[in-house]
């Protein structure tokens, strides 16, 4: 009972995601999350365009939720719209826009709609991309497939399954439909095979920068010798200067003693 709990909850989900879509339109939103809390359903629509999505006045957004509560039964559904920087580095914002370039230009000018999506991803800085167009609606007499890609893309790896975004979409032509398949590879992605190179300029001006630092440390460690050399020389002659008194005073004992002895033999004499 609870698996099947679970897979009706997916399915509306599904059926959620399938409506917002027919709604909006696939090529004007990238993806939406739906989230469960004490309030109710929240649903979080992410676009980089939200001003087609909100409509005049919040009028879309109210027609949503209106259907959301009617027909799919949803409490207090809250429908949210939020946006990212760059949709040039979103795979499905990428897919859905050659999709619906394709069904508004037809396939005739489908290199120039993928050879102008690739740049745009390069230039947004991505490390590689590639766009595959593939399908009975390609300009053929067969069903042909044509791959668009520059920069550097993993296609195998822990980092092509968990790095490199990914999305999948068709667009329905008149001669047939098509398949499109985006993969972005992001500018912040660290690769564990990435060897970085200095030249020989490079490692002139760091042993230059490093000179001047072995300079100070030098003259650090020969100014404090120098200090040390001094404090010894003035313990030194601290030392010398005690040791005079001391003979002097022991000279001093000594003649004294004489003197005494002196006067006492004269009064014995006497």
């Amino acid at each position: 009972m609870i698996e099947r709990k679970f897979v009706a909850e997916k399915m509306k989900e599904l059926e959620v995601e399938e409506y917002i879509a027919q709604e909006i339109g696939k090529d004007k939103y990238s993806y939406l999350q739906i989230k469960r809390t004490p309030l109710g359903e929240k649903i979080t629509i992410y676009t980089s365009k939200p001003g087609f999505i909100v409509g005049k006045k919040g009028e879309t957004i109210k027609k949503m939720t209106h259907v959301l509560k009617s027909k799919f039964k949803m409490e207090n559904p809250q429908v949210e719209v939020a946006e990212f920087d760059n949709p040039d580095l979103d795979a499905k914002s990428v897919a859905d826009y050659v999709a619906g370039s394709l069904e508004r230009f037809g396939a005739n000018r489908f290199k120039s709609i993928g050879y102008r999506c690739l740049q745009r991803i390069m230039d947004s800085g991505a490390l590689g991309a590639e766009i595959r167009i593939s399908g009975r609606g390609v300009p053929s007499s067969r069903a042909k497939s044509w791959r668009f890609y520059a920069g550097y893309l993993k296609k195998s790896g822990d980092i092509a399954v968990s790095q490199v975004l990914k999305a999948i979409t068709s667009a329905n032509l008149k001669s047939g439909s098509v398949g499109i398949k985006v993969s972005i590879m992001p500018k912040d992605v660290v690769l564990p095979d990435r060897i970085i190179f200095t030249t020989a300029a490079e490692k002139a001006g760091e042993k230059k920068e490093e000179a001047p630092k072995e300079e100070k440390a030098e003259d650090a460690k020969a100014g404090e010798a120098v200090e040390t050399l001094k404090e010894e020389a003035k313990k030194e002659k601290k030392s010398k200067h005690k040791k005079k008194e001391g003979e002097k005073k022991k000279q001093e004992k000594k003649e004294k003693l004489k003197k005494e002895e002196k006067e006492e033999e004269k009064k014995e004499s006497q």
